[in-house]
């Protein structure tokens, strides 16, 4: 735990809609971040294909059966990640080329659903872990699915525990209290991008979990929108509703933010704003013993005798499929 960790924030924004660019924009800043010394590469949140900005900007976001809307959202579906897939498999191989771990936000596709997940993943590329939001936040619950507790995992490393959460679930007390009790000893953040209101709970989760914190957010003007969207050559009514977000092509979206923040709530490093880069820090890591001596939320300094939570991590399957015969015990249950 006196190992200095080497990490780094990724505050770029993707190609604009286009799974495909961003991945290789992707694997070209892991790649960067690596050769830096880098062993954990952490990217915002959705990060692949980006943020649904549209969703509190655009006037015709929430139109009932409005042609550009369903347009761009079948777009976003089809530039969605699978678990697995080719695409997933590429994230897989460039954490193994670069021999560190990677964290990144995504758009996920299961079915006909979209969620909003963060995905984890090994330094020898051979492991990962899903992450699926609780709670979609206000009008995010247009596009995205609710996520339930078999996805509320973390990844053993070296350095201890990597776990992350995704933007409002920092304001989930239980869904914080659960991530604790899995002993954290790095915790990301995943943000659009990190306003101040983010920071306070970023800077929070920090010291009542007692690990350091990786605040991700994204840069993005309206111009980088428009231009991802016109990166996939179609033409589509989905145009629309990003023509319709007020505000010129240079009109920031989204502004960064990013930061690494100790478990005593200081910064380490950033923030920084309006500006794409690669946010690097080194972490003590012995600090966290340190801070065990005053404060232990799931050790010392829980009471136990009074307070208890139980976390229901078992998939929720919506049909089960029994057939006649079973080869086993005459019950043959396949869930979906």
């Amino acid at each position: 735990m006196n190992h200095l960790l080497k990490v780094a924030v990724v505050q770029h924004g993707p190609v604009f809609l286009n799974l495909e660019r961003s991945l290789e924009k992707a694997r070209g800043l892991v790649e960067e971040a690596a050769r830096e010394g880098a062993e954990l590469i952490v990217f915002p949140e959705t990060w692949l294909p980006g943020y649904p900005i549209w969703l509190d900007a655009s006037p015709g976001a929430a139109l009932w059966d409005h042609p550009p809307a369903k347009a761009l959202y079948r777009l976003l579906s089809e530039n969605a990640l699978t678990v697995p897939g080719r695409h997933l498999d590429a994230l897989l191989d460039a954490a193994g080329s670069a021999g560190a771990e990677l964290v990144i936000g995504a758009h996920e596709r299961d079915g006909g659903t979209l969620y909003n997940s963060l995905v984890i993943i090994s330094r020898d590329g051979q492991s990962y872990r899903v992450h699926r939001k609780l709670m979609p936040t206000y009008t995010e619950r247009l596009i995205w699915g609710r996520g339930d507790g078999s996805t509320l995992n973390t990844l053993p490393t070296d350095y201890g525990t990597l776990g992350g959460l995704i933007c409002w679930e920092h304001w989930m007390p239980l869904a914080r209290a659960a991530m604790h009790a899995k002993q954290e000893t790095i915790h990301v953040a995943q943000w659009p991008w990190v306003k101040e209101l983010h920071h306070i709970a970023s800077r929070h989760y920090a010291f009542e979990g007692q690990c350091f914190v990786l605040a991700a957010g994204s840069v993005l003007t309206k111009g980088d929108a428009l231009e991802g969207y016109r990166s996939l050559g179609v033409e589509s009514e989905a145009v629309e509703i990003l023509e319709g977000i007020p505000g010129e092509s240079d009109a920031w979206m989204m502004r960064g933010g990013s930061a690494v923040i100790g478990p005593d709530t200081d910064y380490v490093a950033g923030p920084v704003y309006e500006e794409a880069c690669i946010l690097y820090a080194d972490l003590p890591l012995g600090r966290i013993a340190e801070g065990h001596l005053a404060l232990d939320t799931d050790g010392h300094y829980a009471r136990p005798d009074v307070f208890h939570l139980e976390v229901d991590d078992r998939p929720q399957n919506r049909v089960s499929f029994r057939s006649e015969q079973s080869q086993h015990d005459g019950t043959d249950d396949r869930e979906v």
